[in-house]
């Protein structure tokens, strides 16, 4: 019952000043908010991480040549041609943890299509490409073993190609596109797929068998070289060991000697989405922070207005404890002040923080999770930093002296 009536003490002397709590809420508020926005953003970007990691494909390890030195000058990245059709071949023989390997060359051109053109990139590719990378086809179908045998004219387009090059309504299936005045017959489209881990548009490409780009249409420097080799396991957890076995096959392959650094390079989905979710991770982490400084700074406003209450309730204070009132009493009075200031504070601050999150999803197109652990998180420690900066206001007023209290004017 005592607990109960100071409850509504408490909360009739912060209606009672109502700019001064309101004002004192606000750290807390923005605090609460804060946590929870910036956590909701932290996890909506994470689950962003996972989707384009999945739009690599399903247990997918990609092998990209090294880079060249020359004069003692190291070049870009898959500035050396290392890597060879036989290599991706021999992969699958030799790596039993392989289920299938493909590979692909690259380069940007202009596609053109009646009176309409864009330079997007082109892939050569292997006849299971599309598969290890679980791209699947919204219309058409992909090309066959036979296609890639006799070079065939045909290709796969991306559905951003479709957007630059056909006009709204028109049928792709079936056109004609020129790539280099060599002229191809679609025969499917991709299902979209969005952005990259990079940021690049997946879906801006024009997918073609890689003998028909080898041979007609982009060429290259040496027959049978490929700008990468992608291969897949049956399972995320064989991609380790799997990896292993392939760097051990390519060196083998490639001559290169014990100290030297592999002419290649190897990467993973796990190794790839890692790196993606702790920078995310260290990035929420670091607005935390700053959102746990808005907390401490409305916890300092919460001291602040208790101070000032006991001040003036000091001869209020004198009556209480001249008729009866103990110590604990008076302690306990201004704890659950505090308390509730932290409590209304909270409540606030989770619905702007969730209200913020919904917002960022709208306006800015950010994908956001509403965490109920973060939720929780930041109500319990909106209440805690109402305790713990009260207890020194709450202490100052128990221990005030009953007979100068009274006399306080």
């Amino acid at each position: 019952m005592f607990i109960w009536l100071t409850i509504v003490t408490a909360l009739r002397i912060l209606r009672r000043n109502r700019l001064r709590a309101g004002l004192t809420l606000l750290g807390i508020v923005i605090g609460v908010a804060a946590v929870i926005a910036m956590v909701s953003i932290g996890e909506g970007a994470k689950q962003a991480v996972r989707k384009q990691i999945a739009s690599i494909g399903t247990n997918v390890i990609m092998i990209w040549p090294s880079a060249t030195r020359v004069g003692g000058v190291r070049g870009a990245q898959g500035s050396a041609v290392t890597l060879t059709v036989a290599d991706a071949m021999e992969l699958k023989k030799k790596v039993p943890l392989l289920t299938e390997t493909g590979w692909s060359m690259k380069n940007v051109t202009q596609i053109v299509h009646g009176n309409r053109n864009c330079n997007s990139p082109v892939y050569g590719v292997s006849a299971n490409y599309l598969h290890i990378r679980d791209w699947r086809l919204s219309s058409g179908g992909p090309f066959t073993q036979t296609d890639m045998d006799s070079a065939a004219l045909i290709a796969i387009l991306g559905q951003t190609v479709v957007n630059e090059i056909f006009e709204p309504g028109e049928e792709a299936l079936g056109a004609l596109i020129r790539i280099n005045n060599v002229p191809l017959r679609v025969i499917g489209v991709l299902s979209p797929k969005g952005q990259s881990l990079y940021g690049s548009d997946q879906d801006d490409v024009v997918v073609i068998p890689f003998s028909t780009a080898e041979r007609k249409v982009l060429g290259t420097m040496f027959l049978g070289s490929v700008g990468g080799i992608y291969a897949s396991t049956g399972r995320m957890e064989d991609l380790q060991d799997a990896t292993e076995e392939i760097r051990q096959v390519m060196r083998s392959r490639h001559r290169v000697k014990g100290g030297d650094p592999d002419d290649f390079t190897i990467r993973t989905q796990v190794e790839m989405g890692m790196v993606q979710e702790e920078t995310s991770e260290t990035l929420t982490i670091m607005l935390m922070v700053i959102a746990c400084v808005s907390l401490l700074v409305g916890g300092i406003g919460i001291m602040n207005i208790l101070l000032v209450s006991v001040t003036e309730r000091t001869r209020e204070i004198g009556i209480r404890m001249a008729v009866g009132a103990k110590r604990a009493h008076i302690m306990m009075q201004f704890l659950i002040e505090a308390m509730t200031l932290g409590v209304v504070g909270g409540l606030i601050g989770i619905a702007c923080g969730i209200l913020a999150a919904r917002l960022t999803t709208i306006i800015a197109g950010w994908p956001t999770i509403i965490s109920t652990d973060a939720v929780v998180v930041a109500f319990i420690f909106s209440v805690v930093v109402g305790l713990f900066f009260g207890l020194y206001p709450a202490n100052k007023a128990a221990r005030l002296n009953p007979i100068e209290a009274l006399r306080y004017e």
